[in-house]
């Protein structure tokens, strides 16, 4: 292991939220180790950071069970080299930055070598099997967590984790500027407007993207101009979302289809229809009225109802945060075009309860609001520097 200033520290990233979240990272450990090495596994935001990105973060994005089984040989040759260059490299901390399938396999056998480890985003275990807190206890020394209802569940294992706040409350403005996001869409002030989110994956896309817009068709029946914002992530889903669209059998109100820019689209809407996830984190940060409909595939659904695997009464992380019901869910059976477009028009049509709501978010976002970059290098400074 190294001195002071000479710190070595290796990091992995799976995503480009990963990647995002781990140059935040290491832009503020430097400011506590100004000699530090940063190395492994990122994309180009951690590149620019200074890592020396040993593979791209992109060779660890799979997605879809096939896709998994097809490159599963390839990522447990990754996963092998990885680690034991990691070892030789001899860091004084490893971190795994979300991506947990990868992540902390990697992590408990980098511990088992005396290696000290710290996985960055706790999976949810206050929805799914909290059993499993005691699982990523035996691979990372510290969590570190996004949600402040998470430390005392792991506490509940004896595993060390920390709240250090939410990245995107930190990059969210409490106040966001709704005249200027619709004048940068050039968007009319009093247009009444109808963003839809059907998720960042073409599974998603495909299974919730024709229901929300037979919704939003119905929505506009009673709403004279709504015009709809759908965002695409990425140039795949923006494919799939306007064929979607092109395909409907059934007639669709004025729609734009943005490439990102999803946190505008929220901030200029009047209400946002989207699948659970992290954009109703954004939403509720945007200070936006939403509707959330969830469907997933129904023998995934009997299985988990079966075998009791979800713990939290609430799925999206407003109500959950909340602890009470504080925007519509509508899940499998009740995720129906007639539901959710109910759901919206009852937002479009009580000015006051969408006034009530802006505080309720506001609060929760200074809740998350918490630096997280810098507290997430605090809590690893002590795990290096221990006092």
């Amino acid at each position: 292991m190294t001195g002071a200033q000479g710190k070595r520290i290796a990091l992995v990233a799976g995503e480009a939220s990963g990647d995002q979240l781990g140059a935040g990272l290491v832009a503020a450990l430097r400011q506590r180790f100004p000699g530090a090495e940063f190395a492994g596994i990122g994309g180009d935001a951690m590149r620019a950071a200074g890592v020396e990105t040993w593979h791209d973060a992109g060779e660890l994005a799979v997605m879809g069970l096939a896709e998994v089984l097809r490159d599963l040989p390839r990522l447990l040759r990754l996963r092998s080299t990885l680690r034991e260059r990691v070892l030789a490299w001899r860091p004084d901390v490893f971190i795994g930055i979300d991506a947990p399938d990868f992540n902390l396999g990697v992590e408990r056998w980098l511990k088992h070598r005396g290696v000290r480890t710290v996985h960055y985003v706790s999976p949810s275990v206050w929805a799914w099997r909290e059993s499993r807190a005691a699982k990523i206890g035996a691979s990372a020394d510290l969590v570190l967590c996004l949600f402040p209802m998470e430390p005392p569940i792991y506490a509940r294992h004896g595993v060390d984790a920390r709240f250090t706040g939410h990245p995107l409350a930190d990059a969210i403005a409490l106040e966001p500027d709704r005249a200027e996001a619709r004048e940068a869409l050039d968007i009319a002030f009093h247009a009444p407007v109808l963003a839809i989110l059907p998720g960042s994956r073409l599974g998603e896309i495909a299974r919730m993207l024709p229901v929300f817009l037979e919704a939003a068709a119905q929505v506009a029946r009673d709403i004279p101009g709504l015009q709809l914002l759908v965002p695409a992530a990425n140039p795949a889903c923006r494919e799939a979302i306007g064929q979607a669209i092109s395909r409907a059998p059934f007639p669709i109100p004025q729609s734009r289809l943005l490439d990102g820019q999803a946190q505008r689209a929220m901030i200029a809407s009047d209400v946002v229809l989207l699948a659970s996830g992290t954009a109703a984190l954004e939403a509720m940060l945007c200070k936006r009225p939403m509707v959330v409909g969830h469907r997933i595939a129904p023998l995934t659904h009997a299985i988990v109802r079966r075998l009791g695997m979800l713990k939290s009464a609430h799925v999206s992380l407003p109500n959950v945060l909340a602890g009470e019901a504080l925007v519509p869910e509508l899940l499998q059976d009740d995720c129906t075009p007639d539901r959710l477009a109910q759901a919206v028009l009852q937002w479009f049509a009580q000015p006051e309860a969408v006034a009530a709501l802006r505080p309720r978010f506001r609060a929760i976002h200074e809740t998350l609001r918490q630096d997280a970059s810098q507290a997430a290098a605090d809590a690893i400074a002590g795990l290096l520097d221990p006092r």
